[in-house]
């Protein structure tokens, strides 16, 4: 069987597990969030393959690109990308890459942007789903009266990151760290 090289990695924000598979990164998901089991089996049977703690050069470059982005210096990642998952999902996690850093958009907004306005609440589950958080940057969907809404490591970590891009949101000031 093949193996997804994992590794955990501490942000400012939380704790990220960190996995790459063929030279592509697969996995960058928060290590406590909800949906923990179902995402990693998602990408185990997407795969064929288990987990290992090893040591990977494309897991080294993505806490390299981490580091820069919190600490204010990068707002673009340059990493490449295996994304585990339906077809429609997929689609929705390369929208998502789209959301420009510093910006929101509503679930309505990305469903446009999708060319299907009512396909929100499909968007909104393929949103949950994304197993590369920050890099496919789904902390940047909010609600369309702009509440932050349900994120896989936290509302508070959701809050952060965007304060960390300097996003704006309607009727909120935000605190960073």
């Amino acid at each position: 069987m093949s193996t997804i090289h994992i590794q955990y990695y501490q942000t400012p924000v939380g704790e990220l597990i960190i996995g790459a598979f063929n030279s592509e990164l697969c996995l960058c998901d928060w290590r406590y969030r909800r949906m923990r089991d179902q995402v990693d089996n998602r990408l185990k049977k997407f795969f064929k393959a288990e987990y290992e703690q090893l040591t990977d050069p494309v897991i080294d470059q993505t806490i390299d690109q981490l580091e820069d982005y919190f600490s204010g210096q990068r707002q673009h990642f340059d990493l490449p990308l295996s994304l585990a998952g339906s077809g429609f999902q997929q689609q929705v996690w390369q929208a998502l890459i789209k959301v420009p850093y510093g910006e929101t958009y509503s679930y309505l907004q990305l469903s446009e942007l999708l060319g299907n306005p009512k396909a929100i609440r499909a968007v909104a589950s393929a949103n949950g789903a994304n197993a590369i958080s920050i890099i496919v940057p789904c902390h940047r969907i909010i609600g369309s009266d702009g509440s932050l809404t349900g994120y896989a490591g936290g509302l508070p970590a959701k809050e952060k990151l965007l304060k960390l891009e300097g996003a704006e949101l309607p009727g909120q000031t935000l605190e960073l760290f």
